[in-house]
């Protein structure tokens, strides 16, 4: 069966509540492989949620759908402060990426206090400056971000992810609409361990089935290398 934009894979899925320092409720959602545990995790952070961005949006949705049972890979989704979804909305309401630290660190301590391995921060758009602002935590391996704009986030946030050391892949499209692969080279040197992957035809918000197979591609290469590349057909069940 070949893998297509709709298909959903056999996984261990459960609703699930964050619970943040400054009081609020987030709703997710967490994906594992279906009889094995993971061997790594994925925290999404989902693009800008004032122009549609949620925890559905269509390549984290599609990496919950496939990641746990070709990868291993545990996938937890969420709705940052104010945001809404089939899941439900999170409490709050959205703070432009400031409040939104607690949202992260809420994620975190989740993974953490539920012994989620080796865990990876997924940042898109808004995302990516979530990840780049407040992701400095030990618990974290490393993050790949997705069309990173650097609007939020400047040059101090990536000269703190260059002190902090971590692995960081950017996956900047071809046609971005806020930063593009030349422009993100010149950023990103700031950051002796980051990677910028330039993706040919590629748009900001990733539309296209080839289009996600790269970006599910990338993440699994970095954060669990032994299941790349990843089948583009299953047996049927």
């Amino acid at each position: 069966m070949e893998i297509r934009a709709a298909t959903v894979l056999p996984a261990r899925r459960e609703p699930i509540e964050l619970h943040t320092a400054d009081g609020l409720t987030l709703v997710g959602e967490l994906a594992l492989p279906p009889e094995r545990p993971p061997a790594a995790t994925l925290i999404c952070l989902h693009p800008l949620p004032t122009h549609g961005g949620m925890m559905d949006s269509h390549v984290y949705k599609k990496a919950a759908n496939r990641l746990p049972a070709l990868a291993d890979l545990a996938v937890l989704r969420f709705n940052t402060r104010g945001t809404g979804s089939e899941r439900g909305t999170s409490q709050g309401a959205f703070d432009g990426g400031e409040g939104e630290r607690f949202d992260v660190a809420a994620a975190l301590e989740y993974a953490e206090f539920h012994d989620l391995p080796n865990v990876w921060l997924i940042g898109w758009s808004f995302g990516t400056e979530l990840v780049l602002k407040w992701g400095h935590d030990p618990l974290v391996r490393g993050a790949v971000l997705l069309s990173p704009p650097l609007h939020r986030a400047g040059d101090a946030d990536l000269d703190a992810w260059a002190a902090f050391g971590r692995p960081l892949t950017a996956l900047v499209p071809e046609f971005d609409d806020y930063l593009q692969p030349p422009q993100a080279r010149t950023r990103f040197a700031r950051v002796p361990q980051a990677e910028v992957v330039g993706v040919d035809d590629a748009k900001h918000l990733w539309v296209g089935e080839p289009y996600v197979r790269i970006v599910l591609d990338e993440i699994v290469r970095r954060v669990n290398p032994a299941a790349y590349p990843l089948p583009t057909e299953v047996a049927d069940s």
